[in-house]
């Protein structure tokens, strides 16, 4: 039986992609497409939505015959990941309030776990990127790989349906981290550390960004963590929020 979800999906379901002549001619090794099946746990159908799930748009300054990059399919991958986790949570945990819902959702889908995911699965090989970016800047790009996988996420649902999306996303995220216990980690630093403020009657922790770093798709963000007049945490992010962060992640060690 059709899903409710999966019907309202249908309805707002894309039309396929037309690429150009020139885009059509670019060439996706077979073997990486074997690879992205075993990866993905299905055969690929539609092809050319998974070469573009793969396009980083660093790739598009160097080959201007191509007119897109990953970024709309990743916009409708996170839909789609956000839909199934939040469907999976809400039958999972049938006696738990909506905040804890929301909080094992968010743990879920951060960039910092989908950036594991992704590092798992070796996604980082499959990515087509300019040749100016470093190998090192793939594998160690959170934002980078956590925007793929949901690119990928996308791909995967125009070619095959929500249902093998749900597959995919109970295989690769949903059961390695609620097996490990991963959602039952509080990692919002910050909230620890207005708390530990405001039982210890210091002032608020107040955040600045105090730099930016690299180029602008990939900058890093370094963030200060002030309570009073002193500098208790500095952090680095991919996000100004990460940053912020681990900031305070340093700062909570510190005091």
């Amino acid at each position: 039986m059709t899903s409710g979800f999966s019907r309202f999906f249908e309805f707002f379901k894309p039309q396929k992609k037309e690429f150009t002549s020139s885009e059509t001619q670019f060439s996706f090794p077979q073997e990486k497409f074997n690879q992205l099946e075993k990866m993905i746990g299905t055969t690929i159908g539609n092809k050319k939505i998974y070469v573009e799930a793969l396009i980083h748009r660093s790739f598009l300054e160097e080959n201007e015959q191509f007119s897109f990059s990953n970024e709309r399919l990743e916009f409708l991958g996170d839909s789609v990941l956000n839909l199934i986790i939040g469907e999976y949570l809400f039958n999972k945990f049938p006696n738990e309030e909506e905040g804890f819902l929301t909080k094992v959702r968010a743990k879920l889908v951060n960039r910092n776990a989908l950036s594991l995911v992704a590092e798992d699965m070796d996604l980082a090989e499959l990515l087509i990127l300019s040749s100016s970016l470093p190998k090192s800047i793939t594998h160690n790009s959170k934002s980078m790989l956590s925007d793929a996988l949901e690119a990928l996420i996308g791909a995967i649902y125009l070619d095959k349906g929500i249902e093998t999306c749900k597959q995919f996303i109970q295989k690769k995220i949903l059961e390695p981290a609620l097996k490990n216990g991963d959602h039952l980690i509080d990692e919002n630093y910050k909230s620890q550390l207005l708390e530990y403020a405001q039982a210890n009657k210091l002032a608020i922790p107040v955040y600045q960004i105090v730099s930016e770093d690299g180029p602008h798709h990939d900058k890093t963000f370094t963030a200060e963590v002030i309570i009073g007049e002193k500098v208790l945490g500095e952090g680095k992010g991919k996000s100004k929020k990460e940053a912020e962060q681990n900031a305070a992640q340093v700062a909570l060690k510190r005091i």
